[in-house]
């Protein structure tokens, strides 16, 4: 494990960090998924303030 030595002679640990790596842009399969899951989800809210407003 890596660690310093600091002046009062107390060590120092540090954890070990993950390897770096950049993210790839999604596809257009994965655009499509989310544009579906957006709209599914604005169908709910739509749907559960429909339902609130009814009750009330």
């Amino acid at each position: 494990m890596p660690y310093t030595t600091e002046e009062g002679g107390r060590l120092n640990n540090f954890a070990v960090e993950p390897k770096m790596y950049e993210a790839a842009p999604p596809s257009e399969t994965q655009k499509r998924n989310y544009m579906i899951l957006g709209v599914t989800a604005l169908v709910l809210v739509g749907g559960l303030m429909a339902v609130a407003f009814a009750v009330s």
